[in-house]
This record gives C-alpha cells, structure tokens and sequence, in this order.
C-alpha cells in the first residue's frame, strides 16, 4: 500500500528538515547506497530492512527530494558473504559514487566492507552490526546501534533476573559471536551465573542437533542463544523436538532469533534486542511501515535504517552537495542532536550514539513484543 502525500512526514516534522523545494527531472538525482542481505541466511531481515529504506526515501521524496532533486538509495545484495559485500561496497563508491554507505547486517560482513568504505574516504553508518570492533572502523564510520559490551551487560542481568543461574551457550563461530560469548561470560559469572556449556556452532549446516545434545548433557537450568534467521529456525525445531523447549530459552537479539521461527515453536521465548522504536515519532514510522506491510515488522532494524536514510538526506541537504567531506561535516553536525524513530540520537567524539536503546522482549501470539 503506498503511502498518501506526507502522511508520515507530517508527523515526524520531515518538511520542516528538508522544506518543500520543487522536484527535478528524473535524471537527477542525490543518491546514497546500501548494502543489505536480499539473499542468504538473513534475507528476511535483509528485505525487512529494504522496505524501511524504500519507505524513508518515498518520505523524503513527497516532501521536495533533497537540494530540489529526487532522492534515492541504491541498493545492493550482500547475498549474505563478505565477498558479494566487498564487491557492492566498490561499486557504490567507484562507479555510483555515494557519499554514504550503509548496512550490512552480519558483524563479519560488515567490519571488512566497511573498513574498505572508510579507507576510501566515504562515509559509512552502520544500522544493525553490533561488533565492539565497528568503534573502530575510521574517521567516516558512523553508529547508530548499541555494540555486544553494553549488549552484555544488558542481557546477563536480564537472565540472571529471569531465574537463570546454569546456563548453556550457543553463538556462530564469527567475530559476532566469538564477540557475545567472550562478552557474555564475565558480566554473568560477575553476577553469580555459571556457564555449564559453550559452542560456538559453524554457520550454514543443515542440522545442529549433536550441538544441542551437547548442551542439554550439561543439565542447565536455561539456554542462551544466538543465531542468524535460517540457522536460529533449524535449532528451534530441533530443540524443539529434543524435548529442550521445556527448559527456558533466551535469545540475544530475539528478533533476529524468531524471524524465520514458525510462531507455536518460538511463543514463550524471552530474550533482548537493540531498542527499536521510541516515542510519537517511533509510533508514527510503526503506523505507516504497516499501512503499507500489515504483517508488520519482522526485526528491530528497520528503525534504524530509516534514521540512517533521514539523517542522510538531511546532512546533503546541509551540506549543499553530495561532496563527501561536506557531507561528513553535516553528518556530524546532524548527529548532535536528532529526533529519530528510534530515538534522540546523538554522537559521541568517536561518532557512536551516545545511550542506545535497549528492550526485554518475550515471544507472545505470533509477535515479539516488550515485556
């Protein structure tokens, strides 16, 4: 369903950012890029993230473009791996030539195209990595997401609250999740948790049952997980089927976890995820994602890639072209005290939000909502 003129933009304030200068011709146009994972073991999120786009830039169009142009974000697929990743990254900043880059998903996808994005100079806003190693990436590397360290100390809390004090974990054997268990372990153990059993599982296989036998050989009282979509739904079925359900289970960006988990095997689970939306702004961005996507959202990111598109639209239009040090400049500028839908975001010296959100999440009837 397509959005009638202004709907949202009306009431997020957008005509007030960008005014109402009058549309160019099609052929020019400011463009940015984008990178997202349209193919692969988190294409869900991939395309969940693409339709936020699709929507940011639908918002800044039927309010005047940017500098009296259309705008547009030129997405590309990472096919979820590194290499497709590097090679859209090289084409958006030597054939298209975008001042601002943004994606990926994966933190092992997106540290090597970023850090190839920086070094060229160009500017990069990571929207849903949450590596420590994204701090850092350079001088143009923007953040708008909260990384694994408060990551974990937000989540061990929430299980040790939750009655969880024997713990098995389980976490893709990448710099994400080598990340989550290193991070994990200290803040629970600091807390008096133990952890009984670690695996670090290797992406892509078709089962993960021996892993999960391991686990429940250890007799926790809990699990902690994390997983990409398509691997996440594989151990839920089979947890599932081992009779592993029984005990809890709770999933670090449980979003993330659920996406591709049919909704009677994922009920009950708890977990926690980046904070996504906040505030009348995040309502209004929420209203108008359904209007046109009534099955609603199936992540967290979405919020933060329509900021990263807003924030970006706004910085060129400051700026007053797409030269990538002006937009660099306006950038910063633009991140000191924005009202995004997923909050008031504002950078620090080293270009990270300063007090991302967070959310303790449960699976109830079909959605993942706050608890």
């Amino acid at each position: 369903m397509r959005l009638k003129s202004g709907c949202l933009s009306a009431a997020i304030g957008l005509s007030a950012i960008l005014g109402m200068a009058p549309m160019a011709s099609a052929q020019e146009t400011i463009q940015m890029g984008a990178v997202l994972s349209l193919t692969g073991a988190s294409a869900t999120v991939g395309e969940d993230v693409r339709r936020a786009v699709d929507l940011a830039v639908d918002d800044v169009n039927e309010n005047g473009g940017v500098l009296g142009k259309k705008f547009e974000v030129i997405v590309e697929d990472s096919a979820g791996n590194a290499t497709s990743a590097l090679n859209a990254a090289r084409k958006l900043v030597n054939v298209d030539k975008v001042p601002v880059i943004i994606g990926e998903y994966s933190s092992g996808i997106t540290l090597p195209m970023a850090q190839f994005i920086v070094k060229e100079g160009v500017n990069h806003i990571n929207i849903a990595s949450t590596s420590v190693k994204i701090r850092d990436l350079g001088e143009t590397a923007f953040n708008l997401i909260g990384l694994e360290d408060a990551g974990n100390k937000f989540s061990s809390r929430d299980v040790y609250d939750n009655g969880m004090k024997r713990i098995a974990i389980i976490a893709p054997n990448n710099a994400y999740g080598q990340g989550v268990v290193e991070g994990f372990k200290p803040e629970f153990e600091a807390l008096g948790g133990e952890i009984v059993s670690e695996i670090l599982y290797t992406e892509g296989q078709s089962t993960y049952r021996r892993d999960l036998q391991q686990m429940a050989r250890s007799k926790p009282d809990g699990y902690v997980y994390t997983a990409y979509p398509q691997e996440a739904a594989v151990m839920n079925r089979e947890a599932s089927e081992l009779g592993l359900h029984n005990d809890p289970w709770y999933g670090i960006l449980l979003s993330m976890c659920l996406s591709d988990t049919p909704a009677d095997i994922a009920e009950g689970q708890i977990g926690m995820e980046v904070g996504s939306l906040r505030g009348d702004k995040g309502e209004a961005y929420k209203k108008a994602f359904i209007e046109r996507h009534p099955e609603g959202m199936k992540s967290s990111y979405t919020g933060y890639a329509y900021d990263a598109v807003m924030m970006t639209a706004q910085a060129i239009e400051q700026a007053g072209s797409t030269d990538v040090a002006a937009v660099t400049a306006a950038l910063k500028e633009v991140g000191q005290d924005f009202e995004g839908v997923t909050g008031p975001i504002s950078f620090d010296a080293d270009l990270q939000r300063i007090d991302p959100p967070y959310d303790a999440l449960v699976s109830k009837d079909g959605e993942v909502v706050r608890r």
